[in-house]
């Protein structure tokens, strides 16, 4: 395999990267969240073993050879956080959860011989390439810190804040990843400020020598390819960048493809290669020479770490070998059928054509074109016919249908001014039952004052 992946759903995930296959590993036969892969590291030098730390405090080991998981052991609560950090001390092995706590355990015991407090909230603990004793933690409100395991007592170097801001206020820490520099005592950070900083513990300074900005969200995660010229940074939005640390942390290139947040990043021990994976569910492997993608694999599950193998990813493959079934029965029901061939074409097996042939194929060719134009000309004909035929019906039907909507307007036409008519008749009978009322009241007074008269 070429790379090891941990996923979110407990998965181990072996990757060949020249061959586009990925094979899933578990230690159960059911997969949980509780179980979720958080670090992975190489057992030994040979790369024939992993340790995968999970979630729910328990370290397997896994053969890489036999392809399963041989043993595991307790390292530490679920109260005490995830593993931020695990790695190999010889036969030793070192943990560090997110509470801080960095532990020595040897092999095959469940006591710890050695044990850390460096502070709350540890994003990352990574080891020294020349030193293995000796690492480097911080995360959250937690500056960078280097320890030396075999005087454990207090931190070789500590970093201290950045200067306050133009506004006078305070700088927060938050280291997200951290590596250490080959070949010197340096180590570059990356920060949720996106910020990248260089501290060297052989100077008297504790703050740091180098620091740029890159991008505007918090960076992921980060890694140094073998000749420690350069780092690879990467953040939550998929930005994946390349700063050159001679030229003072300069952008000198992007890594494009990746579409969700990068969650880890590994260069290759010897090759210009960098592997990373994250929440878009693939492994990408670039080339830091010209920048491009070499491989992509999707592997379905959210990863959260990966080590990439020192072998070379780009290695010819053996091809696998497929064989191909042959179905007798189908061969025979093919070769039985009647061969058809286009008009004029008709050719012997050998490729051989008579003149008999020919001329009978130009024949039939001949009479077959007569009888396509006859017909064509028929069909046309019907075709005219039957259209004005039903163009008859059809204005014969609109005439029709303009027919009845006349006669239906006529009649509302009629019923409306019937309706306007009986309206006006009424009100004439009303005006006149109110004249009639009219007079008969004159007429009444006028009686009764002619009586006042007379008796008078």
């Amino acid at each position: 395999m070429d790379a090891w992946l941990g996923a979110d759903t407990g998965l181990l995930k072996g990757v060949s990267v020249s061959r586009k296959q990925a094979v899933n590993f578990s230690s159960s036969s059911r997969l949980s969240r509780e179980r979720e892969v958080r670090v992975l590291s190489w057992a030994g030098p040979g790369e024939t073993e992993l340790l995968v730390g999970s979630v729910d405090g328990l370290v397997r080991t896994f053969s890489a050879e036999k392809g399963t998981f041989t043993s595991s052991r307790r390292c530490g609560e679920p109260r005490e956080g995830c593993f931020s950090g695990l790695h190999a001390l010889g036969s030793a092995m070192v943990t560090c959860t997110e509470k801080g706590t960095v532990r020595v355990w040897k092999e095959d015991s469940d006591e710890h011989v050695t044990e850390v407090r460096a502070g709350e909230h540890v994003h990352r603990m990574r080891p020294s390439p020349s030193d293995p004793h000796k690492v480097a933690t911080g995360g959250k409100e937690n500056p960078l810190k280097i320890w030396d395991l075999q005087n454990p007592d207090k931190p070789v170097f500590s970093a201290k804040n950045l200067r306050d801001n133009w506004l006078d206020l305070r700088q927060p820490h938050w280291v997200k990843d951290m590596a250490f520099i080959p070949e010197t005592d340096k180590v570059v950070t990356c920060t949720g400020h996106h910020q990248v900083h260089v501290f060297d513990p052989s100077t008297p300074r504790r703050r740091p020598v180098l620091q740029a900005v890159f991008g505007d969200v918090p960076l992921t995660a980060l890694s140094l390819p073998a000749d420690g010229n350069t780092v690879v940074v990467a953040n939550t939005q998929g930005q994946v960048a390349l700063l050159d640390l001679r030229m003072g942390l300069l952008v000198c290139g992007a890594l494009k493809g990746a579409t969700g947040s990068v969650r880890a990043l590994q260069c290759h021990q010897s090759l210009p290669l960098v592997a990373s994976c994250g929440l878009d569910r693939f492994l990408r492997i670039h080339s830091l020479r010209d920048r491009k993608l070499q491989h992509k694999v999707y592997l379905k599950s959210r990863l959260n770490c990966l080590l990439f193998s020192s072998r070379d990813p780009n290695a010819d493959a053996q091809p696998v070998k497929v064989k191909e079934e042959e179905d007798e029965e189908e061969d025979e029901v093919w070769d039985g059928m009647e061969r058809v061939h286009e008009a004029g074409e008709r050719y012997e097996e050998t490729g051989e054509t008579e003149e008999g042939e020919e001329e009978e194929g130009g024949n039939a060719k001949e009479e077959e074109g007569g009888n396509a134009k006859e017909e064509e000309e028929g069909n046309a004909k019907e075709n005219k016919e039957g259209n004005a035929k039903e163009n008859k019906s059809i204005n014969e039907e609109e005439g029709r249908n303009a027919k009845v909507v006349v006669e239906a307007w006529s009649a509302d036409k009629e019923e409306e001014s019937a309706k306007e008519e009986a309206k006006s008749a009424g009100e004439e009978e009303k005006v006149t039952e109110t004249t009639v009322k009219t007079k008969r009241k004159a007429d009444v007074k006028k009686e009764q004052k002619k009586k006042k008269r007379k008796k008078d």
